[in-house]
């Protein structure tokens, strides 16, 4: 193993600790609509003026601030949904907060591999683990050009961060971008307008336990009668007592109904976001709860009943079943999706491609799937990969962070759990052990099928090599038993295979299909001998 990167052990991935469903609010009114853009754009406002202040504080951000903005937002709205605000105020600074570290390690990565080839002779050839030097003048030029670049920004990315600064934008970067190329987007001002609008709304509420259906703001009851409480300088609107606006629409939540029901009418927390889609012009309800934190079974009972190794694609889950010694069971099973189109249609494919890998795990009875715990945080920068603008476009077409969430999300729900192993090697080693080996007439293996296998193996606990080395001595067991796949305590691990030929000449097999004879040998050595070898007692010596 000497120059091979350690492995790190697998482990249970831990399962959801929250729930979200979703339901259109149909047969809306005119007034209703109305009343809902007014309360969206007032506490937009409010959002958008928190956001502000919390920014302005930076590093100095404390209890004391917070509650002073949200006594500020309470003359303005309510206190529920001041505290609603802040919430999210903070989690978005938060988030970029985040977002800023994982932009500086990115830079950092750019810079490294910017100055080691820069360092190197030009046109000198690269290994597996580094790139090589360039290949003329002008494109060294050019890379010293893009390192003084990147250095630049990092030296002003690691200053905002130490100053506590932060690049929020409400509504989303790329759609205010997108309001310099309306032509490409095929967007009218009127059209992009709306939809910037409808992104910096704020109608959401945070649940309560204790009150009255989970919710005091956005109330919805057993029934699906939606009512709002709606802020001071908006109470004039209202259509029912205590400041409250009814929606003549209802709600059913077909996914989680009864799990959503039981908890309103238990008084239990819900949180709701009331949200238009623009492009249909659709109203919509999302109702989200914590649930406690799902237990993880050991990892000794998910490798009990086997397990199905998942080797991800740009294009498609290659799946293969193993049991709990690491053999192959069966054939290789994928899975495809189309990761073309728009992000509602790339999140379709995925969670499509999901359900029918869940629905056989769940039909051959395995307790568990393997997956790699793929990151391609520093895989994608260009200047790693340089020309190589196929496999750059290979690897951020691979959903890994989606399909993490979903597949917990979705296997939790179907009592599986999810093994994530060390993606090291999985495809070459797999390629190397198993594609040639499964090989049939009939069966096609490709390099990510033996893949599939690896990553099982390995979440198994079994090395991904089929057998382990010779013994020392000679081609026999007398050092010990040379196979890995069966533990000490299986009968018939060291039996010999039963012979083909045990049937009545011309008969039937035992399994009940006919097979060919065997065919007449070629050579001496290997014609059948017709009288037997006796040694004769007579004929000894000594």
């Amino acid at each position: 193993m000497d120059g091979l990167r350690e492995l790190t052990a697998s482990f249970v991935v831990p399962g959801p600790c929250g729930v979200a469903v979703r339901d259109r609010l149909k047969h809306l009114t005119a007034q209703d609509e109305r009343v809902l853009r007014a309360v969206g754009a007032h506490q937009g406002a409010l959002a958008s003026g928190d956001l502000k202040a919390r920014c302005a504080d930076g590093l100095e951000h404390s209890a004391d601030p917070w509650a002073a903005r949200k006594r500020g937002l309470t003359k303005e709205s309510s206190s529920r949904i001041a505290g609603a605000i802040t919430k999210a105020t903070h989690d978005q600074w938060a988030l970029a907060r985040r977002c800023q570290s994982a932009h500086i390690r990115k830079l950092d990565a750019g810079i490294k591999t910017l100055r080691h080839r820069l360092s190197l002779p030009l046109g000198e050839k690269g290994t597996k683990r580094a790139a090589g030097g360039y290949r003329s003048k002008n494109e060294w030029f050019r890379k010293s050009r893009r390192l003084a670049a990147l250095e630049d920004r990092h030296t002003a990315a690691v200053a905002d961060r130490q100053a506590g600064r932060v690049r929020v934008v409400r509504g989303g970067k790329r759609l205010l971008n997108t309001r310099h190329h309306l032509t490409q987007a095929q967007l009218t001002e009127e059209q992009w307008r709306e939809r910037w609008e409808a992104e910096r709304w704020f109608l959401a509420a945070d649940g309560e336990s204790g009150k009255r259906f989970g919710n005091e703001t956005i109330r919805v009851t057993p029934d699906g009668e939606v009512s709002i409480r709606l802020p001071a300088p908006l109470a004039h609107l209202a259509n029912a007592r205590h400041g409250r606006y009814t929606l003549t629409a209802g709600i059913a939540f077909a996914h989680r109904g009864a799990e959503w029901a039981d908890r309103i009418e238990a008084n239990r927390a819900v949180a709701y976001r009331i949200h238009l889609d623009t492009d249909r012009g659709r109203w919509y309800l999302t109702a989200s709860w914590q649930r406690p934190v799902v237990q993880t079974i050991p990892l000794e009972t998910a490798r009990a009943r086997g397990m199905i190794g998942v080797d991800t694609n740009a294009d498609h889950f290659a799946a293969y079943r193993l049991d709990r010694h690491g053999n192959p069971v069966g054939d290789p099973h994928r899975f495809p999706y189309d990761l073309s189109g728009t992000a509602a249609h790339r999140d379709a494919q995925v969670r499509h491609a999901l359900t029918r890998l869940i629905n056989w795990a769940v039909r051959v009875g395995v307790a568990a799937i393997g997956i790699e715990d793929l990151d391609f945080t520093t895989e994608k920068t260009r200047e790693k990969h340089g020309r190589r603008k196929r496999f750059r476009q290979l690897i951020n077409g691979i959903p890994t962070g989606k399909l993490k969430a979903r597949l917990v999300s979705m296997a939790a729900e179907h009592g599986l759990g999810v093994v994530a192993v060390d993606p090291a090697y999985t495809s070459l080693w797999g390629a190397q052990h198993w594609q040639k080996p499964l090989a049939t007439p009939h069966r096609t293996m490709s390099r990510h099928d033996a893949a599939g296998i690896a990553i099982g193996r390995r979440a198994l606990g079994h090395p991904v090599r089929r057998r382990t080395a010779p013994p020392p001595h000679d081609r026999s067991d007398r050092a010990g038993h040379r196979t890995v796949q069966a533990g000490p305590g299986t009968r018939g691990r060291d039996g010999t295979r039963p012979p083909a030929t045990d049937r009545p000449p011309g008969g039937p097999s035992p399994s009940g299909k006919r097979k060919r004879e065997p065919s007449a040998s070629k050579t001496v050595r290997d014609a059948p001998r017709t009288q037997q070898w006796v040694q004769d007692s007579l004929m000894r010596t000594g």
